[in-house]
């Protein structure tokens, strides 16, 4: 499984009101609670802090990967937002996050979870896609840029 095949453009959020890492992780929560019915939005927030407990997701240069598993989602599916103000996340470099790609598997999906992660944090490693990510003009453009760097992560793979 790849990325492209969970991240439709509807998953794209563009300049999203941060405020908080709580905040936003509760937004993404409710948005995605309403996107798919089958997920509550009060579990998907508590399995996502649950794991921001066990050591923060913010994996440096201004970006996090929130991730959890879910025994409501019956498939891996992701969301990727840009913050309209970067926000406090506890990242290992101690660098406030602007780009956040959210990955939630359903319980039993161990190897699919970290190869899902291991594909994330390739894209979003690359200096060029984050710079070209924070300089975007609309969901569109995020959702174009993203879906380069995952083509290009899977010629090389």
């Amino acid at each position: 499984m790849t990325l492209d095949q969970i991240l439709p453009s509807d998953r794209i959020l563009f300049d999203v009101e941060g405020g908080s890492k709580k905040r936003v992780l509760e937004f993404f929560s409710g948005f995605i609670s309403q996107n798919i019915p089958s997920l509550d939005s009060q579990e998907v927030f508590s399995r996502l802090i649950s794991r921001e407990r066990l050591g923060s997701t913010g994996v440096g240069n201004g970006v996090a990967i929130p991730h959890a598993r879910n025994s409501h989602c019956r498939q891996p599916l992701a969301g990727f937002m840009r913050l309209q103000q970067a926000v406090d996340f506890d990242a290992i470099d101690g660098e406030p996050v602007d780009l956040l790609f959210v990955l939630l598997v359903p319980e039993a999906a161990e190897d699919t979870h970290l190869s899902l992660l291991a594909q994330i944090a390739e894209v979003m490693n690359a200096a060029e896609t984050r710079h070209a990510l924070r300089n975007a003009h609309d969901e569109h453009e995020l959702h174009d840029i993203l879906m380069q760097a995952i083509r290009q992560l899977s010629t090389r793979v």
